[in-house]
C-alpha cells in the first residue's frame, strides 16, 4: 500500500520496507508483539501542542514517556500539551494510531528522543493503522529535520 509517507519516502531516495497488520487496540505494544521486534524499535509519533510554538510531532521509542517539561524547554515553550485524539485529524491529517512524522496536512517541527539513533532499524506509522515503515533512524531523522534530545521522562 502506498501512502503519502511511503512516496515521501521514495522521492527522497530512502531505503524502506512497508510492514503491513491488522491493528487492534494501536498501541506500539501490539506492533511490536504481532511484528516480532523489540518494543523500543516501535517509535511512537505523538502530536504536541507548545504554547508558543504551537503543534510539533515527536518521536519517542514504545518503552519510552515523553517529558513534556523537557519538550517545552527545547522547543522554547513555557508548556506543552498533548493534543487531544479527536483534534489530530484537523491538525495533522492523520487518526490516532496512524500518525506518522512524515507528511499530512500541514509540516509540523519534529523532535525525536536520540536513543533512537542508536538502533539500526526503526518501525515507524506509516500513514495508516496497521502500516509501519522499517528504516534506518538517521534516514528518518533527515527526512523529517528532526531535531534529536533527550526527552524522555526520568532519564
Amino acid at each position: 500500500m502506498k501512502t503519502e509517507a511511503v512516496s515521501i519516502l521514495e522521492g527522497l531516495g530512502i531505503p524502506h520496507v512497508i510492514r503491513r497488520f491488522r491493528a487492534t487496540d494501536l498501541s506500539a505494544e501490539e506492533a511490536a508483539r504481532i511484528l516480532d521486534v523489540p518494543l523500543d524499535r516501535v517509535i511512537k509519533t505523538l502530536v504536541v501542542r507548545g504554547d508558543r510554538t504551537g503543534v510539533m510531532r515527536v518521536l519517542m521509542p514504545g518503552t519510552k514517556r515523553l517529558s513534556l517539561r523537557k519538550l517545552a524547554r527545547i522547543s522554547g515553550n513555557r508548556r506543552a500539551e498533548f493534543v487531544p485524539a479527536g483534534d489530530l485529524p484537523r491538525l495533522t491529517g492523520y487518526r490516532r494510531g496512524g500518525v506518522s512524522p512524515l507528511g499530512g496536512r500541514a509540516t509540523h517541527p519534529v523532535y525525536c528522543d536520540a536513543s533512537i539513533l542508536t538502533f539500526p532499524r526503526i518501525l515507524v506509522n506509516a500513514g495508516i493503522r496497521g502500516l509501519q515503515l522499517d528504516l534506518e533512524p538517521g534516514d528518518l531523522v533527515r527526512a523529517v529535520a528532526a531535531r534529536a534530545a533527550d526527552l524522555a521522562e526520568g532519564e
